[in-house]
């Protein structure tokens, strides 16, 4: 973080926090910078840089597969074997979800995202060795890694983001976990042009590449506290807590170390909840609802539907050829600049305006898409009306649904359940993932442009959902949240857990 950076806005984030509230901003934007390089940006990459060496990795399926069989390979066949390699990342991130409660509680947050770094390491070396070697098998345990590497980054600095800041920040904070994926997406996009490792003796060096933000990781989030709360609450040690929080928070930490001692009486005789407990459990089974219904809409919205018409929309409008994976960087600018813009504008706006707003936005643009798809050559214009339909689109996802849906995945739970939750919204916004993966292109192939209908459906009932049933968590403790959800909470603590039941009275 530049100097200059920190001279020209330090001063207009601190101006906004009361005095009482102030942090050590350099600190927390460390934390915050050294949690998300090894881990959701990873996810963001690994999304985008296999799409820059597709023609020569199917070339070296070919030659592998003559050399090994004296024969070619169908063409049913290679796709397959890309499908499977390009799926590879969704089955592990599944796998990496399932495993990142267990890491987060056993090793910490901090320990959990370091100890993550291994799966980077390895999916590198993997996908690596793999032309030299002559196995293209080793790109599929490759993207596997990756795949675990990024389940379990995208829980566990979520998970470590909403526990780090005050709750004045809590918002901002969280919204890194969106910006570090769109980065780590555009950056994908420029190291694969093929200025830089996009040509085809690169290739598996650019698959590589995986290695260097985990590398970065482990040489910076070392100088950076573990959660206060995890701390305190899982560990029961107030020194560490005040240590981290003081690293933190700057001197005036003691409003957040209070509402950490208030969340830990609340809970009672503290125990982590499995995410079987959780599932079980009545008294958050709105909540779990509401963020599996979040995680799984971030999939199916649409947005891989605008990035795959992007290319055919782009040469409609008369954009050479050679040209386009230029402007498909310019998608993924736009998508960087709109997460950050979410970030200065949650904790002023709130979350329900944002991600409201986005999907209601990416509802018009559904019928916008599918109206131009459907008069695409009724006159010279049209082409660019859905170009501005593709830009518009991707900043309203950026803006809404993309930076606050993991931030109330963190503030609809209590301590002793957000791991488990995570854990839990993790899976399915992965078996989403997947599933997004497998069907599109026969849902393509059936509806055509009609395929806009669909997402539409997604988006509306989506923010509709969202209007009657979530409540405003902008400003609020965790604990002020769960007394939101339900002012008649039950304060009788017979299992030393909360509880809390969901009302639909907001």
């Amino acid at each position: 973080m530049s100097k200059r950076f920190l001279d020209e806005y330090e001063p207009l984030l601190v101006k906004k926090i009361k005095p009482a509230q102030q942090t050590e901003l350099p600190n927390l934007l460390l934390a915050a910078f050294s949690a998300c390089i090894g881990g959701t940006f990873q996810y963001g990459y690994n999304i985008s840089v296999i799409n820059g060496p597709t023609e020569y990795v199917h070339n070296f399926i070919n030659q592998t597969v003559s050399d090994r069989y004296q024969t070619g390979i169908s063409d049913y066949l290679l796709t397959l074997l890309w499908s499977i390699i390009v799926t590879s990342l969704a089955i592990g991130g599944f796998f990496g979800s399932m495993i990142s409660d267990t890491l987060a509680l056993k090793l910490g947050r901090k320990g959990a995202l370091l100890a993550n770094n291994i799966f980077a390491v390895m999916a590198a070396l993997m996908m690596g060795l793999s032309y030299p070697t002559g196995l293209y098998e080793l790109l599929i345990v490759g993207r596997l890694l990756c795949g675990i590497n990024a389940g379990i980054g995208l829980c566990v600095q979520t998970l470590y983001l909403s526990e780090i800041p005050p709750t004045t920040l809590r918002g901002a904070m969280g919204i890194g976990t969106c910006v570090s994926i769109t980065f780590g997406i555009f950056v994908g996009q420029v190291v694969g042009l093929k200025e830089f490792l996009g040509k085809e003796e690169l290739w598996p060096f650019l698959l590589s590449t995986t290695c260097i933000p985990a590398f970065l990781q482990l040489l910076i989030l070392p100088f950076s506290p573990e959660s206060p709360r995890y701390l305190l609450i899982d560990k029961g040690d107030i020194d560490g807590c005040k240590k981290a929080l003081k690293q933190l928070h700057g001197a005036r930490y003691e409003q957040e170390l209070k509402d950490i001692e208030e969340e830990k009486k609340n809970l009672g005789s503290f125990k982590a909840k499995t995410a079987w407990e959780v599932m079980g459990d009545r008294s958050v089974r709105w909540q779990l609802i509401i963020i599996c219904l979040l995680n799984a809409a971030q999939q199916l919205n649409g947005i891989n539907a605008i990035y795959f018409y992007a290319n055919y929309l782009f040469k409609e409008a008369g954009i050479p050829n050679d040209k386009i994976p230029y402007v498909t960087l310019g998608c993924g600018a736009c998508e960087c600049v709109t997460a950050l813009t979410c970030g200065f504008l949650i904790d002023r706006l709130g979350r329900r305006v944002l991600i409201i707003g986005g999907y209601g936005i990416m509802s018009v643009c559904c019928i916008l898409f599918t109206l131009t798809l459907s008069f695409q050559t009724a006159s010279p214009v049209i082409p660019y009306l859905s170009m501005v339909c593709v830009f518009t689109f991707i900043l309203s996802f950026g803006m809404g649904p993309g930076g606050v849906t993991n931030i109330l995945s963190a503030e609809l739970f209590t301590q002793n359940a957000r791991p488990a939750a995570y854990m839990i919204a993790g899976s399915v916004n992965w078996l989403s993932f997947f599933f997004i993966g497998i069907v599109f292109p026969f849902i393509v192939i059936g509806l055509q442009q009609y395929c806009f209908l669909v997402f539409l459906a997604v988006c509306f009932f989506t923010a509709l959902y969202i209007f009657l049933f979530i409540p405003e968590t902008k400003n609020k403790t965790f604990l002020e949240i769960q007394n939101k959800i339900n002012p008649s909470k039950n304060e009788n603590h017979t299992d030393g857990s909360e509880t809390v039941l969901l009302s639909t009275s907001f």
